[in-house]
């Protein structure tokens, strides 16, 4: 038995798939091939297009918008998924696009995620975990964002970039490289300005990690060595360090360069 609230003035598809003590506003309009987890809770005004899947314990404000046809020329109406994860925070207008076929016809966000007032996710995006993404932020098609990362007010991330596990993205940037990992990265065009140490111990990072994350990333973009030849000295000195490791793999994955 759902013991949620439907309030009478809200829409809701009888196609729709409503969990347990779901509580969704006045006003809301809930389309066909929704799914919404148990313990949601939806203020007035949110509307979710499907197909769409939202998992548990998740809070989305006024206004919202989950779950619309993507923004790209080139979508013919196909059917393209959106699934979010558990405990998002998705403040008022934020705005999530479902996938396309060209790009894998789905758009993710995992869970304890918080998204401030406008920010925008577009198709075939793939967001990970505990991510926040301030006032206006918006990411481009098929952009990946890894767990941890902070993307700053009124940024854009171009379409097929990679925003590293955390990353430090300032606000009013333009991201048009992969942003590194523990490192932050602000401008237009965005560049990257050393480690995120304050954010390092924050996490809880022991010295000896943050010391080689260090040591890394001088030797990579500071030193006179070529990228090659940098990344090779690292990897043979400190490449035990597992998140030295990720560091490593993120630049030589790189299809678009990074933000150096």
């Amino acid at each position: 038995m759902n013991r949620g609230t439907i309030d009478p003035r809200a829409v809701v598809d009888d196609r729709a798939t409503i969990g347990e003590e779901v509580v969704i506003g006045p006003y809301c309009v809930i389309g066909a091939d929704v799914v919404i987890g148990e313990g949601s809770r939806l203020d007035s005004h949110v509307v979710v297009e499907g197909p769409t899947e939202i998992g548990p314990g998740n809070h989305i404000w006024s206004m919202a918008s989950l779950g619309s046809a993507p923004q790209d020329l080139k979508y013919g109406g196909e059917r393209t998924t959106l699934k979010i994860g558990a405990r998002n925070r998705i403040r008022e207008f934020v705005t999530v696009n479902r996938g396309t076929e060209g790009g894998g016809g789905l758009t993710t966000i995992g869970d304890d995620n918080l998204f401030m007032a406008y920010a925008h996710v577009a198709h075939d995006c793939h967001v990970g975990n505990g991510t926040v993404f301030a006032n206006a932020a918006t990411l481009a098609g098929h952009v990946e964002v890894g767990d941890r990362a902070t993307v700053g007010a009124f940024s854009a991330v171009h379409q097929f970039c990679r925003v590293a596990r955390y990353a430090f993205i300032g606000g009013y940037s333009v991201v048009t490289r992969d942003a590194l990992p523990w490192v932050v990265t602000v401008g237009n065009r965005a560049k990257a300005h050393g480690l995120n140490t304050i954010g390092l111990q924050r996490s809880g990072y022991p010295e000896e990690t943050v010391r080689a994350l260090k040591r890394c990333y001088n030797t990579l973009f500071r030193s006179k060595l070529l990228l090659e030849e940098a990344i090779r000295k690292v990897d043979e000195e400190l490449g035990q360090v597992e998140e030295v490791r990720y560091f490593l793999d993120f630049v030589r994955t790189s299809e678009r360069g990074v933000c150096r």
